[in-house]
């Protein structure tokens, strides 16, 4: 069961606290007070202001009021810069020699903000030269006058500063600067780096826009505005700026396959194309079917044909042939028939052993079969003598049993109900737990709109009123307090806090910082959707955790990235999980969310449902909760189910209903002890498997009872029919003892043949099916041993007590013989309803040729189109079938598929890295610049562009990329150290800039703070194995901020594993993406694979131990080869009855027939699975290799009759009809189906769907072949008699005396 889509976490985002491209332009202009703008007018000719090595702006005029400086509006001479100030510029600025237009003051601020955008584009080395050219050409280009044109100036304390400019760039240079960044990734957001700078920008003009947009007061952006121009007048002496442009493949400044697909490197290495499911099909005119089925039709077209020729012949011949008389020898006496005083006295006579064991009343049987006979036959007599000894014996075993319910417990986890031991993806959560981080516990809200019935379609959720509503709700959720021994709980106690103090809610109300007076002061709904376009950029939108919100995660139902039309909020809290060893390491968050799921039930929903929306709600502990209320909720089905068994068995075992005698003849007692038998051996079973420490599940106590009850139930009415259908001239042990050798093989061989096809479920490494299999099959076989025990026993007292005129449930009350008419002779009983219709009218119907022959050509049809429908039966199980009908979770359920927009997280976990400068390790893992194409986080780049067969929606956030560009000279505000060594934080954190200051400056403790490495300390800019282990716990530690948007505290706090590290293997580390969402079953079941795969493929590429992981795995491994389970299951099980069969009969015509007709059973069985939706799972695994089990009842008591009838095939089928068919169709048929009917109602999915309807489906489908398909074709191919030999051997002995 799939827990998964209430793991639906979502990533969260961490702090980038980061000035968008535009603040790099605040190096050009700023000011502290605004006037009216001015046109720039100009003071000298054109072709003096635009020329080579002259400036358009030079120098600092002044300060805006959020402190940023300006630039001055006047042209001037370029100036050459002192050796210093070339060499720092040079730095930053390769491509510009000799004079500048720049001073040191400006040159600093510009290196200053470019830093921000540095850790962002450093992994690609070209999209970042080309990125700071556009720059270094803009604020120190010494022909800077040549492609820029100041536009617009404002007045500020008297000095006139920059207002607007227009910039010339080449369309090319705009062209390429894009591409060379549009795809470079943002490891820490799972996101393209251009969604930060670039605003998501589609195309360099997009992305011009976007830089040169003004900016407000102390809002990140450029303080002027920035015209892109491309077009310009010749005559006005300017020309576009187009330096130098590197494309991303560039062999000097190449980039990693991942930031570059492009690449020449990366072409042989395409992205895996979808797997194209190949279905064979054929046209036939305008029908187009599939090959299976085309050649099903085929085989179908085939057998019904050679049938038919085969059935001409055979009535040909047959009507030249002379005709068989055989003796009917099957001495059995149906309660139907009426057997002439000779034919009982031929019958008696016959009932002796004979000197060879396994001959018996005359009829040639195995020598199993015989032995079983000879040992029922003398049991038989001891228990008719001795059955209060026996009845005593057999309870005293059950009640010693039963005394290990002392040890009895229940076992509720989900997961160690449906996780296997030894399970694959159990071990890796363990590995992941133990050695990462648990994933967090979820609880979360789904508050959603009603579908406008006008328009097709929900409002969208996104007014103001919806907001406010959002408000109280989140209100009413922070105040809620919960007891947890003795101490208050609430959410800031157990929220998951990456960052500092607020917890990680992902809530659209975080676009206010969770506070509801700051709606109105950042513009109510007009800034929520300008948040969904601008989340990761503007400051305003950033969560109170201080990080980027995506929208998607906190919003549902909308289409694309048109958030505005979402139709749901959805908020999620992740809670802090830990290893849950003990049980109560989570008791705070458990007690918290018990709180929270009764805040919502009795408050949250009728605030909600009053502004006619919808709500739905969940906890992380809400399915275990809600399946112990389900032990519960079908108890009252279950206990009517038992009584209206009970009912029917008490009216089925006694006489035919008189009146006048009804109270001696009825077998209500008999019925309710056999009921107890029942019980008795199905608290044996859970008894003796709870003292040896195995927990029993709720669909143990629930289900089992009713399985084994209708299982016994049919012996115990073969057991009476058979002593009914006995002479009453016989003394009682006689009649007990023939009747067990007349049912008692058969009866062994189908007990034998359930055991064995229950237990063969114990072989599903599912724990809540296997053992259920084991308690069934325990169950059934003790049912088995307590049925010819107690049962005989205690029908030996029903009989007494009859023959002794007592009543019914009061046996100490005697009728006198006058009062009651006693219970007759065979020759006194009137043949039942059922009995006469099996002999005069369903027999004669089925012994006619052209009846045989649609039989047969439907039967078989059946089989073939329940084989076409197989492939249409669907691994999984639905969450909502397992659990109530009326639990709250089936909204939540429903509304996760409608309006969840993300897909579950997915990790890649690494083992054992080793990052010492030996090793290759590094470069096959990482997806920056030099790293190997064939990389694993290329590769998973490379997947995220198909996720429709890979199930990966982006590539993954990478903590080593990360850690590798925080280490870069490059990004010069990130890796930092004092001049003792020790860690310096980037210039915008304490103890370098105090929080209340609203700038920080270049002065202060950190002034003498240096970058960690220069170029020349590292080798191929990778660390050595020293530098490596001495700065990973720096990165890990540090925070991210505006200078250096890379810190790894918070993204990447539980990624990497510390423990013994120091040898230069890094035990375990993760790189995490998602998984697009799943809506479906085998949405999971195939993203799984597909991640395992993928992984495997990886794994053997690059030699390393790679595997996937994601909180719904372990409980969607058991799909993965579901169908190999099930087959190999149901052959085990057929393969064992068959066996018994083989051994009991020494038959294997007679075994090989009743393997045909099970496997036909089940095939159809399968069928109808697939035509009612029913999922393949643990569950209808089990039921159907049960279903063998039940289905031989079907076919084991027909066989037998059939086996040892005299006669042709045709008369020997209807003697087995007439002897077994009304006990079997009453016995069987009818005793399941009253049982099976009562399920209907049950409160529980999972009891309609896989006990009701396959139940319901085994039964009709069993009746139907036992009594209709198994007599036709016996008597067609039905294997020779028994009584054949004795026949023989009597014939020649008549001929020798003759002689």
């Amino acid at each position: 069961m799939d827990l998964s889509e209430r793991k639906m976490k979502f990533f969260l985002g961490f702090p980038i606290v980061f000035f968008l491209l535009q603040s790099i332009f605040v190096s050009l202009v700023t000011a502290e007070s605004s006037s009216a703008r001015l046109l720039l007018m100009p003071n000298t000719s054109f072709r003096e202001r635009h020329s080579e090595e002259y400036c358009a702006m030079y120098d600092i005029c002044g300060k805006r009021s959020d402190g940023k400086v300006l630039n001055c509006p006047y042209g001037s001479p370029s100036v050459k810069p002192d050796e210093l100030l070339s060499s720092k510029i040079q730095s930053l600025c390769p491509t510009i020699t000799g004079n500048v237009c720049c001073t040191e003051v400006q040159f600093d601020t510009l290196r200053a903000q470019v830093q921000q955008a540095i850790p962002f584009l450093v992994g690609c080395p070209a999209c970042l030269r080309n990125f700071l050219n556009l720059f270094c050409e803009l604020t120190c280009s010494p022909n800077q006058s040549l492609f820029i044109n100041v536009t617009s100036v404002t007045k500020v304390n008297n000095n006139l500063t920059v207002d607007g400019i227009d910039f010339y760039v080449t369309d090319n240079f705009g062209e390429e600067l894009y591409n060379s960044c549009k795809d470079v990734k943002f490891g820490t957001m799972n996101s393209r780096a251009m969604d930060f700078i670039g605003a998501g920008a589609q195309n360099f003009r997009e992305w011009f826009v976007f830089i040169g947009r003004q900016a407000d007061l102390d809002v990140p952006g450029s303080p002027y505005a920035i015209n892109f121009r491309s077009s310009i007048f010749e005559s006005s002496g300017m020309k576009p700026m187009n330096v130098s442009v590197y494309s991303c493949g560039d062999t000097s400044l190449g980039c990693s396959c991942g930031d570059c697909p492009s690449s020449s490197t990366c072409s042989g290495s395409a992205p895996p194309l979808p797997h194209k499911k190949h279905s064979c099909s054929i046209s036939i005119g305008s029908l187009k079917v599939k090959c299976v089925e085309f050649s099903l039709a085929i085989l179908y077209i085939v057998l019904v044909s050679s049938f038919l020729v085969w059935g001409f012949f055979h009535r040909t011949r047959g009507k030249k042939g002379p005709v068989s008389r055989l003796k009917p020898l099957l001495n059995a006496v149906d309660e139907s028939e009426l057997h002439s005083v000779n034919k009982q006295k031929d019958d008696i006579q016959t009932m002796q052993i004979h000197d060879e064991v396994q001959v018996v009343n005359g009829v040639q049987l195995s020598v199993v079969q015989g032995y079983i006979s000879s040992c029922y036959r003398r049991y038989g007599t001891w228990v008719a003598r001795n059955p209060m000894l026996i009845l005593c014996l057999s309870l005293a075993v059950v009640l010693l049993l039963c005394l290990g319910l002392i040890r009895f417990k229940v076992e509720t986890r989900p997961e160690k109900l449906w996780v296997g031991h030894g399970s694959k993806a159990a071990e890796e959560k363990q590995f992941f737990d133990s050695h990462l981080a648990p994933f967090y516990r979820i609880e979360q809200l789904i508050l959603a709109t009603i579908l406008d019935s006008k328009h097709g379609s929900p409002p969208s959720i996104v007014t103001e009123d919806n907001i406010q509503l959002l408000f109280e709700i989140q209100k009413k959720v922070d105040g809620i307090r919960a007891n947890y021994s003795g101490s208050s709980v609430s959410l800031s106690d157990i929220c998951l806090k990456p960052l500092g103090q607020e917890c990680a809610t992902q809530s659209v109300l975080q676009y206010f910082k969770m506070d509801p007076d700051k709606y109105d002061d950042y513009g109510g709904v007009d800034h929520v959707e300008y948040c969904f376009q601008h989340y990761t950029s503007a400051d305003t939108c950033m969560s109170a955790f201080k990080a980027p919100l995506d929208p998607s995660t906190a919003l549902g139902g909308f289409s694309g990235n048109n958030y505005s039309e979402a139709s749901a909020f959805v908020v999620t809290y992740p809670v802090n999980n830990k290893i849950d060893k003990s049980g109560t390491e989570n008791g705070k968050a458990v007690a918290w969310e018990k709180a929270f799921v009764q805040l919502a039930k009795e408050v949250l929903l009728p605030m909600v449902q009053s502004k006619n929306l919808t709500l739905a709600f969940s906890s992380e502990s809400s399915i275990e909760e809600e399946l112990k209320r389900e032990s519960t909720a079908d108890a009252i089905t279950i206990l009517i189910s038992y009584l209206v068994m009970f009912a029917y068995i008490s009216l089925t075992l006694g006489d035919s209903l008189r009146l006048s005698s009804f109270y001696i003849s009825s077998k209500v007692l008999l019925g309710l002890s056999g009921v107890m038998v029942v019980m008795l051996s199905v608290l044996g079973s859970v008894g003796f498997f709870s003292a040896i420490g195995v927990k029993s599940t709720l669909i143990i106590m629930e289900v089992i009872p009713f399985l084994v009850l209708a299982v016994g139930v049919d012996n115990m009415c073969i057991l009476v029919h058979a002593v009914k259908r006995q002479p009453l001239e016989l003394p009682l042990e006689g009649r007990i003892s023939n009747a067990l050798v007349e049912v008692g093989p058969s009866i062994t061989l189908a007990s034998l043949s359930e055991v064995l096809a229950f237990a063969v479920g114990s072989f599903i490494p599912m724990p809540a099916c296997r053992v259920f299999s084991m308690f069934a099959a325990l169950a059934v076989l003790l049912d088995f041993l307590l049925q010819v025990t107690a049962f005989v026993a205690l029908i030996v007292f029903d009989s007494l007590r009859a023959e002794d005129h007592r009543v019914d449930c009061f046996p100490c009350i005697k009728i006198p013989s006058s009062s009651s008419e006693p219970d007759g002779g065979i020759g006194q009983r009137k043949p039942g309803l059922l009995a006469r219709y099996m002999k005069e009218v369903h027999a004669p119907v089925l012994s006619l040729w052209g009846v045989k022959i649609v039989v047969v050509a439907i039967f078989i049809a059946l089989a073939l189109a329940s084989i076409a429908l197989c492939s249409r039966i669907q691994p999984g199980l639905e969450q909502k079938i397992v659990l109530p009908r009326d639990s709250y979770l089936q909204g939540y359920f429903n509304n996760v598929s409608e309006h969840l927009r993300v897909g579950p997280p997915l990790y890649f976990v690494v083992k054992n890295y080793n990052y010492s400068s030996e090793s290759r390790h590094t470069n096959q893992l990482c997806s920056i610049s030099q790293c190997d194409s064939n990389s694993l986080l290329n590769e998973i780049a490379r997947a995220s562009l198909v996720p429709e067969s890979s199930y990966i929606a982006k590539p993954a956030a990478s903590w080593l990329d990360d850690f590798l560009v925080w280490i870069s000279p490059e990004a010069f505000g990130c890796c930092r150290k004092f001049t003792n060594g020790s860690y310096c934080p980037p210039a915008d954190q304490p103890p370098c800039c105090s929080p209340d200051e609203s700038s920080c400056g270049v002065g202060g403790v950190c002034k003498d703070c240096t970058t960690c490495f220069r170029h020349s300390d590292l080798h191929n800019d990778r660390p050595s194995t020293a530098q490596f282990r001495e700065k990973l716990p720096w990165f890990l530690d540090a925070l991210p901020s505006a200078d250096c948007a890379k810190g790894g505290h918070g993204a990447y706090t539980s990624s990497v594993d510390l423990n013994g590290y120091n040898s230069g293997i890094i035990q375990a580390s993760e790189f995490r993406t998602y998984h697009t969402p799943l809506n479906k079953q085998s949405d999971y079941v195939n993203s799984m694979r597909a991640a395992r795969e993928f992984s495997s493929r990886v794994s053997d590429s690059l030699g390393i131990e790679i595997f996937p992981y994601s909180v719904f795995y372990m409980f969607f491994e058991q799909y993965l080869d579901i169908w190999r389970t099930a087959l190999i299951n149901l052959a085990i099980a057929l393969g064992a009855v068959f066996i018994v069969c083989l051994v009991i009969t020494c038959s294997f015509w007679s075994s090989t027939i009743i393997l045909i007709v099970l496997s036909m059973i089940v095939v159809d069985l399968m069928g109808v699975m697939a035509i009612l939706d029913i999922q393949l799972n643990a569950v209808s695994v089990v039921n159907l290799v049960m279903s063998i089990g039940i289905a031989v009842e079907f076919c084991v008591h027909i066989t037998h009759a059939f086996s040892v009838s005299g006669g042709d095939r045709g008369q020997r089928a209807k003697e087995a009809l007439s002897t077994m068919g009304a006990s079997v169709f009453s016995g069987i048929t009818l005793t399941k189906l009253v049982g099976v009917i009562v399920l209907f109602f049950a409160r529980s999915e999972v009891f309609v769907v896989y006990y009701f309807q396959m139940y319901l489906a085994l039964v009709l489908i069993g009746f139907l072949h036992g009594l209709v398909f198994l007599p036709v074709v016996l008597s067609i191919c039905g294997p020779p008699s028994r009584c054949l030999l004795i026949e023989k051997k009597q014939e020649e002995q008549s001929s020798s005396s003759q002689l």
